[in-house]
């Protein structure tokens, strides 16, 4: 078994306003950059692969918490939010002709206009997660964390999912070369 285990990067100016990243690439906030350099892998981990979207946030989150730079994947990049990056949920949510649809009940197909649906990033996921060769922290965002969570899990975007993703955490998977499975609770980074 290889352990795939993904973290989501630090806060950004967007993240604390509400909006919608998907593939803007939006730098670490200062406090969070701060904030990180304050952490770093938990014991056991400072040896596995160190992989991270090729997203700033998300590369120098790797950077902070593993003190090295980390390989970047293109299929880590955040789930495209199409017309809908830049703007805020609240704001979808209020207005009926935009299409806005929580996650939980988006299932596998549904689609921001002119982005991509879970299904699709499922798709450029599940060739990354093959090419595993050893134990792998892969810095990502919370559109892919969910992907991967959903295939791990069973979940299929229909209602509340079995998890919940917060920050500064490593949340692990098990790849037996055809199926991710969870495993174990999630590990928080540890103080310097």
């Amino acid at each position: 078994m290889i352990r795939l285990a993904i973290i989501r990067h630090g806060h950004t100016p967007w993240n604390r306003a509400g909006q919608i990243q998907g593939r803007t690439d939006i730098a670490l906030e200062e406090q969070a950059a701060t904030d990180l350099a304050a952490l770093k892998l938990p014991a056991g981990w400072e040896d596995a692969d160190l992989v991270a979207s090729p997203l700033q946030r998300a590369t120098q989150t790797a950077r902070l918490i593993a003190d090295r730079d980390a390989v970047e994947v293109p299929a880590l990049i955040e789930m495209d939010w199409g017309d809908w990056e830049g703007r805020k949920g609240v704001d979808l949510k209020a207005d009926p002709d935009s299409g806005f649809k929580d996650i939980e009940h988006w299932g596998w197909d549904y689609r921001p206009p002119d982005g991509e649906s879970p299904r699709d990033v499922a798709a450029r996921l599940v060739p990354f997660v093959s090419t595993l060769k050893q134990d792998t922290i892969a810095v990502c965002h919370i559109g892919i964390m969910r992907v991967l969570l959903a295939q791990a899990t069973g979940w299929n975007f229909d209602g509340p999912a079995p998890f919940q993703i917060k920050r500064n955490r490593l949340y692990v998977m098990e790849w037996d070369g055809n199926a991710l499975s969870v495993s174990g609770d999630p590990i928080r980074l540890e103080a310097r």
